[in-house]
């Protein structure tokens, strides 16, 4: 990459599109040393879609029902999103399990957010599971993709309490309103070289981290990591 260029993104999204918007606005305000140059989705009907075409970029529906077996579909999803030459893919609710090939491909290139604090409570159903083992707090965690389901080396956390009287719909507003803020934040890492993965660890700032930064609200739009 050129010096002074910004970090090609590819983006693959699901549902809503919460957290892409959240990197789109924070590339539009130079709070982020990156592009997103395309959005990619298993979904024709995501949301995302519409907002990465509302902000003018690429956006592409890849549908698993047109490929014969989730093998083909991953490939034909690694070769779409290798085709942009993205120096990092950012997943942002994409509800669909990758496969190792592609993993691999884009190994140390490859982020996720995770919607409780890793390693507690991967997978799906997270607020819920929080809210029936009574935990008294819960956060948001970035981590480098590897071939383990929500496994790979964590990067950051933040946390927030579990309020009395918390159901899992009101717990998962407030988490997302954590993983908008700390998303863009990790993505700069990256973007401007503090941010790597190697040797299976996550590095910042030529340190292996030995535990996740952790990273607290500042104010509603700034964060700050320690």
């Amino acid at each position: 990459m050129i010096e002074g260029e910004r970090l090609p993104l590819v983006v693959l999204a699901s549902g809503r599109g919460s957290n892409l918007q959240a990197i789109i606005d924070a590339a539009a305000d130079g709070r982020l040393a990156a592009r997103i140059a395309a959005v990619v989705s298993d979904r024709a009907d995501a949301l995302a879609l519409q907002r990465a075409r509302e902000a003018g970029i690429f956006a592409q529906a890849l549908l698993p029902r047109d490929f014969p077996d989730p093998a083909a579909y991953d490939a034909a999803l690694a070769a779409s999103v290798g085709s942009h030459r993205p120096g990092l893919v950012v997943l942002a609710g994409f509800m669909r399990i990758i496969g190792g090939g592609f993993v691999r491909r884009f190994t140390g290139r490859m982020l996720n957010i995770h919607p409780s604090l890793l390693p507690k409570y991967p997978g799906l159903d997270t607020h819920r599971r929080v809210l029936e083992a009574g935990e008294r707090e819960t956060g948001a965690s970035v981590h480098f993709v590897t071939e383990a389901v929500d496994a790979g080396p964590l990067i950051a956390r933040a946390r927030l309490p579990v309020r009395p009287g918390d159901t899992a719909q009101t717990l998962a507003a407030r988490v997302l309103e954590f993983e908008h803020l700390i998303y863009p934040q990790v993505i700069d890492w990256f973007a401007t070289g503090r941010l790597r993965m190697r040797d299976g660890r996550a590095w910042l700032d030529g340190r292996a981290l030995d535990k996740p930064i952790a990273i607290r609200l500042k104010h509603t739009s700034q964060v700050a990591a320690s």
